[in-house]
């Protein structure tokens, strides 16, 4: 009998690194493209238009022993490719409930930090690579790079017991859609962008919000000059403690400044991020960065996303001790990477020039995060 597994199991099982192999019977160049990762997961890859006669090619590349996951667009084609090998005599299958369209918007909460001041929350979109924070102190929450799925952080909140009163967003994403001002619609909160970003509808330019407090929350907006890949990409320094880096710094990279037509321009500014603005923070401070190019790596032992600062300078040989001149040529070498699909209508849409409805909005995003700009190890 075919049994279906949700995208929160699919989850457990990336995050606990168990086996698990996966027939994917989306396209050859969609499945290349981008695939549900995990550590210990095994792949075949067979478009459904050659299992439709049937499964007997492929019955002897599949194994007896394991849990076998049929992975689709959207579920159904791999629900009619489960119940052929079913017939077959495999009584370990499972689909994949909603497919890889339903593994493209499931987020996963997990806990950062609690004391009593304030909590930390980190969303992680696994099948995207995609991260978000709520903060939360007294009766109040700030929503840091929300998602479009506003909803989970209404859920959260409410969970918490508590009202969300600020979001921001560290630039203006290219990858997927800003949660943002939906969410401040939604709540009454005060929603702050940097005006440079070019947004139409109405906002708090961060460019007048050198802070933002609240509870036992004090936000550092370090609104001078900390691109990713948007002129005015921000971090959020929170309690001294805690940099939320957007696409700026990640914990195996940094942001890919090349997406504006201005790789040289904003290489530059980069490296005056890395090797002013940053290098005078704390090894102890801890990075929370907007994505994550490989979770296997990247998640630590506390179950979230982020590192020490500290740690993150000595495995990225981009961040020690590069003369300028080197560090914009290596940028700009980097810098030839496949772009995000679709970013320039993401970015319309992002900044309010341009609207969409519920499932072009799927399209959209489809696919992986190509946010980061290299991932180095020294």
């Amino acid at each position: 009998m075919v049994k279906e597994m949700n995208v929160q199991q699919m989850t457990e099982k990336v995050l606990n690194k168990e086996a698990l192999f996966i027939l994917d019977v989306r396209n050859e160049s969609d499945f290349r493209d981008w695939k549900i990762e995990g550590e210990n997961f095994s792949y075949l890859n067979v478009p459904y238009f050659e299992l439709i006669d049937g499964v007997d090619a492929i019955v002897d590349r599949l194994p007896k022993d394991k849990d076998i996951v049929v992975v689709c667009a959207k579920g159904g084609s791999a629900a009619f490719v489960a119940e052929q090998l079913a017939e077959a005599g495999f009584d370990n299958v499972y689909t994949l409930a909603g497919g890889m369209q339903a593994w493209s918007e499931h987020l996963h909460q997990t806990k950062v930090y609690e004391d009593d001041q304030l909590k930390i929350y980190q969303f992680i979109r696994v099948g995207k690579g995609c991260l978000s924070y709520m903060v939360v102190s007294g009766n109040e929450a700030l929503v840091v790079d929300p998602l479009r799925f506003v909803d989970v952080y209404e859920q959260a909140a409410k969970q918490e017991g508590v009202t969300i009163t600020h979001i921001v967003d560290s630039h203006l994403h290219a990858d997927h859609l800003s949660g943002g001002k939906e969410l401040a619609e939604r709540t009454g909160a005060a929603y702050y962008l940097m005006k440079s970003e070019g947004a139409v509808f109405d906002f708090e330019p961060l460019e007048q919000h050198d802070t933002i407090d609240f509870a036992n929350v004090h936000l550092e907006v370090l609104a001078v000059k900390t691109p990713g890949h948007t002129p005015g990409s921000v971090s959020f320094f929170v309690n001294g403690k805690w940099l939320f880096s957007g696409d700026t710094i990640f914990v195996g990279g940094l942001g890919r400044p090349d997406l504006g037509g201005k790789v040289a321009e904003w290489a530059a500014d980069l490296y005056d991020t890395v090797y002013e603005k940053v290098a005078a923070m704390a090894d102890e401070v801890i990075v929370l960065p907007a994505h994550y190019a490989n979770l296997d790596e990247e998640i630590n032992a506390e179950g979230y996303v982020g590192d020490t600062l500290g740690r993150i300078r000595a495995r990225n040989e981009m961040m020690q001790n590069k003369p300028k001149d080197e560090f914009i040529d290596l940028v700009i070498q980097s810098a030839n990477t496949e772009t995000p699909p679709n970013f320039e209508d993401i970015v319309a849409i992002n900044r309010g020039l341009k609207t969409v409805d519920g499932e072009t909005q799927r399209e959209l995003e489809i696919g992986p995060n190509r946010c980061a700009l290299h991932h180095t190890h020294a």
